[in-house]
């Protein structure tokens, strides 16, 4: 059923005709399901370069848009999930106006190369865009295309800031509607007597590691069938992501980290997401 979206909490899902873009409202579904909110399929029709449109113009770019989000909520629909779908066709900037929907949304995701990135080998501007102005959750879903599967691990980088606990809840959440496997990542910059011994390294690791497994204890007693465990690594937490990115389904950074979102995808092959991001919300002021 498609009815015209209130502004009330939804998952939204940025789409823009791309197979990306249907990909990420496949995605979403499940966070929609979960969170007991519509999925909203928000479509904006881009303003002309030179200002203005004639009346032939406003009608094709409706019925583009109209098409496109067709074909995105007959997807949805053939996935027979309960879940309603709205849509929102609106005019303006596409950047512009899922930042508008971010201040009520429940998260809002788009694909890895859609919006504007659609027939690029590479993302497109609007992800990080989006991570760096968004009032909620942003997932940035990988290309239909990828090889791992979509029960791969949940890996959440922490470096110990502030926005740690809103890493780990969004990370668990996910894991646990997936029942995947939870990696909990920190990266550690080694002190110099570590670089010219290899055993004062590993003894370091090994000490940060125990660290991490305690603050992790609270999230393992909440939740004891969850596969979780810790993992320490010399150096930028990225190095892990590349190792076994063929392993991962879905990673989750801190606001604070959002920036690393373009580092990513040089990791995996083609400098296409093989895995999705979650880049969490700002975490609230104490």
């Amino acid at each position: 059923m498609l009815d015209t979206a209130p502004p009330s909490p939804a998952v939204v899902v940025g789409i823009d005709g791309s197979p990306a873009a249907v990909e990420a409202a496949l995605w979403a579904v499940d966070e929609a399901v979960d969170r007991d909110v519509p999925l909203r399929l928000l479509y904006a029709i881009e303003p002309p370069h030179s200002g203005c449109r004639d009346h032939r113009s406003l009608t094709h770019d409706f019925v583009t848009a109209e098409a496109a989000v067709r074909a995105a909520s007959t997807a949805v629909e053939a996935a027979d999930r309960p879940v309603k779908i709205e849509v929102e066709i609106v005019h303006g900037r596409c950047i512009d106006a899922l930042v508008a929907a971010s201040k009520s949304a429940a998260m809002v995701c788009v694909g890895a190369l859609g919006i504007d990135g659609a027939d690029g080998g590479r993302m497109g501007s609007t992800p990080p865009a989006l991570v760096t102005r968004a009032r909620c959750p942003i997932a940035v879903v990988r290309r239909p295309t990828s090889t791992p599967t979509a029960d791969g691990w949940v890996t959440a980088i922490v470096d110990g800031s502030a926005d740690v606990d809103v890493v780990l809840g969004h990370a668990v959440d996910e894991a646990c509607r997936r029942s995947a496997p939870l990696r909990v990542l920190m990266g550690r910059r080694p002190a110099f007597p570590e670089i010219q011994d290899a055993n004062v390294g590993a003894e370091s690791t090994r000490t940060a590691t125990a660290d991490l497994e305690r603050s992790l204890a609270c999230w393992q007693t909440r939740h004891p069938q969850l596969d979780i465990k810790a993992v320490t690594v010399p150096g930028s937490p990225l190095n892990y992501v590349a190792r076994h990115a063929r392993s991962i389904g879905l990673v989750v950074l801190g606001h604070l980290a959002g920036d690393q979102l373009y580092e990513l995808t040089p990791l995996t092959d083609e400098d296409e997401l093989d895995f999705s991001v979650l880049v969490c919300e700002e975490p609230s002021a104490p």
